[in-house]
This record gives structure tokens, sequence and C-alpha cells, in this order.
């Protein structure tokens, strides 16, 4: 039955990193294999020979001497602490996402630009990568790399040029996501599962990552693509509809995305409660202007709007929620769950850790995070180790899975929403980019280690 359970997930995983070729969005494959497994193993629980206990962490003695009814009220206690657990994680990610929807409802990134002043693309190279790498620590690494290729668009006229830029925005970008809680899916999945904490993910990660930003940042600025100047028509081209409360909002949704970890540290609430205020005190503010707006218009426009109902600007946030990605973080991780509640995963990791060195599973893990989600890898590999909260083990995880992912085009989020806003060619990424990428996450884990080994 184990058997039967293992191939099911191998066929999903290969649906899920197939995707392009298959034609088939990853959601549909993550939530079916997440059904078929569970399905499994409710038909199988009477069969199975061991059963890992999630809250401690350990197989459970004596499981073998079960009865089918006690087996049967563990299952269904299991599968409602892993859905808890998700459900944290879900919402969490839905309190993030609809904030920054917020923003833009306001077109708040627009005062981001204030900062490009110059003409010279080496400068902006470095002025767009520090800006994806602060960005995308606060507001998560796809949506900065989607704020940002938004206004490069309105910089850069030629698109080879952009191509370059865009592509070096997705390695700081996935760099920044790294070493903060809120800035990629998979270090919040590490937060929320108590795996790290956020002063100590950052303590040991923005030096690694910024030298995984900043190395091949460095090397490209000599490269031919970031000489000379842009063009003045290009740069007077940046006009945006304004909004007098754009800057407001900015300012009010970041600062209260930051808000979260602080109010996770006082209160020791999980982070999904501290998101949910702080996404009702934006919804607060963005109603109040919102209404200010249409008291200055007339009423017949205001009355039109509320017929509608797209007058209220958190209605209309929530109806721009990539609900795709929800559902397959919800499939993904509940069918990795599957695996974990057999003991699959933590027997597998105790076998793997005996012939190959801890640090090199763990970059394996980033090298093929660029070819295969790393939602799923960061999840089986919860589901692998044992390791306590804050040990090394979990930085190390967090950093190989954020920014292993640059070395593809495909191989982040953030890279592939690049992808479909400038058409960047997959092959053309390989060729130009992945040795760059290739270079920062190396430079980046060997100045890990050593921090590690200088503080250990």
């Amino acid at each position: 039955m184990e058997t039967i359970i293992i191939v099911i997930f191998i066929v999903g995983y290969l649906a899920i990193a197939l995707e392009h070729n298959l034609k088939v969005d990853k959601l549909i494959p993550a939530l079916a294999m997440m059904g078929v497994l569970w399905a499994v193993v409710a038909f199988g629980i009477d069969t199975f020979p061991n059963w890992f206990d999630s809250v401690g962490h350990k197989l459970i003695e004596g499981f073998a001497n079960f009865s089918l009814v006690e087996r049967r009220q563990l299952l269904e206690e299991t599968l409602l602490h892993h859905l808890g657990k998700t459900s944290e994680i879900l919402f969490f990610l839905l309190g993030a996402m609809t904030i920054v929807e917020i923003i833009d409802y306001f077109n708040g990134f627009a005062t981001i630009k204030n900062f490009v002043k110059t003409k010279s693309k080496k400068r902006l190279l470095w002025i767009f990568a520090f800006l994806a790498f602060i960005l995308s620590s606060i507001i998560d690494n796809l949506t900065a790399t989607i704020v940002l290729i938004t206004i490069l668009q309105k910089i850069i006229q030629d698109k080879n040029t952009r191509l370059w830029f865009a592509s070096l925005i997705i390695i700081a970008a996935n760099a920044g996501g790294a070493w903060s809680p809120i800035g990629d899916v998979t270090t919040t999945m590490l937060w929320i599962a108590k795996k790290v904490t956020s002063a100590k993910l950052m303590e040991y990660l923005i030096i690694p990552s910024l030298i995984c930003m900043v190395v091949p940042v460095y090397i490209a600025s000599f490269m031919k693509p970031f000489q000379g100047n842009i063009d003045d028509s290009a740069q007077n081209s940046m006009e945006d509809s304004k909004n007098k409360y754009g800057a407001r909002m900015l300012y009010l949704g970041l600062g209260s995305i930051i808000f979260v970890p602080i109010f996770k540290t006082i209160t020791h609430l999980p982070p999904y409660v501290g998101m949910m205020l702080s996404l009702s005190v934006v919804g607060i503010f963005a109603e109040i202007y919102s209404r200010f707006q249409f008291t200055l218009s007339s009423v017949s426009v205001s009355e039109d709007a509320d017929v509608e109902g797209y007058h209220s600007p958190v209605h209309k946030s929530l109806t721009r929620i990539e609900m795709p990605s929800v559902l397959f973080f919800f499939g993904i991780l509940m069918a990795v769950a599957a695996l974990e509640s057999l003991g699959i995963l933590f027997i597998g990791a105790e076998a793997l850790k005996e012939v190959v060195h801890i640090d090199t599973v763990v970059m394996s893990l980033g090298v093929a995070s660029a070819v295969i989600d790393n939602v799923p890898l960061v999840a089986a590999s919860m589901g692998m180790f044992q390791a306590p909260i804050d040990d090394h083990l979990w930085h190390f995880v967090a950093y190989s899975a954020g920014t292993g992912g640059s070395m593809l085009i495909i191989g982040s989020a953030a890279g592939v929403v690049a992808m479909g806003m400038e058409k960047i060619n997959f092959m053309w990424y390989l060729k130009k980019i992945t040795w760059l990428a290739a270079v920062g996450f190396v430079a980046g884990a060997i100045a890990f280690m050593l921090i590690r080994n200088l503080r250990f």
C-alpha cells in the first residue's frame, strides 16, 4: 500500500513539474493528488505499520496494535490537525495578498518611481536590484517582481535591455524573499510551522541573501547590456494615473504587513491573526478614502458603482486574489501531509542522512527547486527533518529553496510571472542568466555555512 501511495505522489509531482508541457494548471494535479492520497490512506488504514505524530514529531509507539476504530479516529484527528495548520498558511497569504491589492487599487506602487531618477543603466540596475531585495522581503517576491517590472516597462523601451533587467530583478527578488518570514511562501511556511523565528531567520540569512543578490548584479553591471544610458524618450514616458491617497496607502499597507511579526512576538498568537488585524486596519482606511472620493464625484457615479458592487476597494481587491495559487498550496501541503502521517518522509530522511551529508541534501533541494516548485519541496522537508526550532538546518532550507529557483525561469513564482510579462524565452534565460544565478546561489550558501560555523 505504501508503494501505491509513493507512486501516486511521484506521478502527481511530475504532473506539477511538467505543467507547461502538459498545458494543465498545476492546481489540478495538486488537488487530485491530495484527494486520491488521503482516500488510499483511508482505505488501507488497517494495513499500515507506522503512524507519525505531527505534534510530537515522532512515530507513534504501538500503532501496529491499534484497533480499526482507534486507527480511524486517529486518521480523522490527524487530517483535522493538518487542515488547521494548512489553513493558517492560506489565511495568512490571503490577508497579505489582499493588502497588496488594496495598495494597488490606490496606485500606491507608483510612489516607488520617485526613487528612479538616473539615466545610467548600471545605476538603474543597482536601484532596481535593491528595490527588489527590500520590497520582496515586505510584500513577497512575486508581488515585488510584478510591481518592479511594471515600472521597468515605463522606463526602458528597448525590449532586449528590459529582458536583462527583468532577469536580474528575479534573482534579487528571490534573494530578498529568503531572509524574511513574509518574503516568500516557503519561508512563511517554515515560520508558521514554528521551524524558524523571524529574528533568527533574518540574523542568519540577511547576509547570505544579500551576497546571493550582490554577486550576480555586480558581475552583470560590467556586461554590455548594462553599459551606457537609457533613452530620454523612455524616461519622459513615465506617466501614470495619480491618486492622492496612493503614497499614504503604500506606507500604511507595508507598515501593517511589517507589524505582523511584531504582533506574533508580543501576543504569541499565530501569524494569520495579526495579518487579519492588519487587513482590517488597512481596509478601514481604504473604505474611508474610497467613500471620500465618491463624495467628491457626482451622485450618479457613486450610485452606479454601488449597484455593481465594486465601490468597495476591499471587495474589488478580493476579486483579484490568485485563488488558483491558494488552492495549489492547499492541495500540495495536504498531499505531503499524507506521506508525513504514514511516517514515509521521516523514515526516508533518517536513511538519507546516513549516506549523504545534510548540507549536500539541502543544497540539492535548492537546485531541485529550480526544476520543481519549491512549495512541495519545503513541505516535504518539514516532514523529513525533525530538527528543533531555529536549528541551522531550517535556515539553510529557507535559503536554498528561496534562492535556488532563480537558476531557471520556471523555477520560482517570480520567474514565471516575469516570463509572462516580458515573454522571456526559457532557453535565452538558461544561456544568459542561469550561470549568474548559480554563482550567486553558491556564494550565498558558502557565506551561510561560514556564518553558521563561526556562531555555532
